[in-house]
């Protein structure tokens, strides 16, 4: 429902822009949704909710994917490119109480409450932010998981973007916001991306005016910073970014599975450059798998440069030993 949602806000927005064109709607479902009996970190495929989906615009099948872009992984396979980047939602984490624990907060619950969640970045912050409390996996979309929350007892609480709440009218159900610094969100967190065939100029060209200029940046820059790290699902990688006054600053962390270890940093730039005519050779730079020609190229560049210096100072740090053995515990 939330994916049908979000696809249809995008087409909305296209037909807006060109009322003379006919969008057609196709429905699948990928991997992801299908293994619901697995953590996420677990099935260790990176592209689980967007290979089904690449192969039919491979086949021509698609013109365009609508993705929430902290699904796609940070390099694309050959051939496609994210031709838009829609304005960011909310990108916090929010808290859903179970209604017995309502006007709560989680300080508030009592200990050996257990909170649902299915991503090890959040489970990581909190379990330190949080150490009287239970942290246990949680499947399923955001209908299946509201169920399992307020039909059961199992669960105390879940944390869920808040993004999605809200895109799905749902903005009530949120008890609390988590501040960043309670918990860093995913990259790419409330933004939706539209994939599309790298080499389709006529669609690149129709959908790049839904690019939002100051997300495109903040997400350059997480992406890159993701990137360099070689983090996936499988690692608690987490990051905040804002930009003010031509200047973004991004923050970056990386923590081991319980939050006992954890490396945290922030770096700024400057990318408050103006468009030039970069039209030529160069008009179809990709930087971390994102195509945005209406965003001035030197802007971009410097969030992606951004990205990985402060991933290599992190990397300076150890962090290449807590991701690690962060993974070899989550495979295990």
């Amino acid at each position: 429902q939330l994916a049908r949602i979000q696809t249809d806000s995008v087409v909305e927005m296209l037909r807006e822009l060109h009322p003379d064109l006919r969008f057609e709607i196709v429905a699948m479902s990928t991997t992801g949704d299908k293994i619901l009996d697995t953590a996420l970190s677990k099935i260790g495929e990176k592209s689980l909710f967007t290979k089904e989906l690449e192969n039919a615009l491979e086949r021509n099948e698609v013109d365009l994917v609508v993705h929430s872009l902290k699904d796609l992984p940070t390099s694309l396979p050959p051939g496609f490119t994210i031709g838009a980047v829609c304005k960011r939602e909310n990108p916090l984490d929010a808290v859903v109480f179970h209604p017995k624990n309502c006007g709560k907060t989680l300080s508030l619950l009592p200990e050996k409450s257990v909170i649902g969640t299915s991503s090890l970045r959040r489970a990581a912050q909190l379990k330190k932010r949080f150490p009287q409390l239970e942290f246990r996996d949680i499947r399923g979309n955001l209908n299946t998981r509201l169920k399992k929350l307020d039909e059961k007892e199992d669960f105390s609480a879940i944390i869920l973007a808040a993004a999605g709440l809200k895109r799905m009218g749902w903005e009530n159900r949120i008890g609390q916001l988590l501040s960043p610094e309670d918990c860093l969100y995913a990259v790419g967190q409330g933004a939706l991306a539209v994939e599309v065939r790298a080499k389709d100029q006529e669609i690149l060209n129709m959908v790049s005016a839904l690019h939002d200029a100051d997300t495109v940046l903040c997400c350059i820059a997480e992406r890159a910073f993701m990137k360099r790290l070689e983090g996936g699902c499988s690692v608690p990688v987490a990051v905040n970014s804002v930009l003010k006054d031509g200047q973004l600053y991004l923050t970056g962390a990386v923590y081991s599975l319980d939050g006992s270890d954890s490396l945290k940093e922030t770096m700024q730039t400057n990318v408050n450059y103006s468009q030039q005519n970069e039209d030529g050779p160069n008009d179809d730079v990709q930087h971390v798998g994102i195509t945005a020609k209406n965003v001035p190229g030197q802007a971009q560049e410097a969030a992606e440069n951004l990205g990985v210096e402060l991933a290599s100072l992190l990397l300076s740090k150890g962090a290449k030993h807590i991701l690690s053995v962060a993974r070899q515990l989550n495979d295990a």
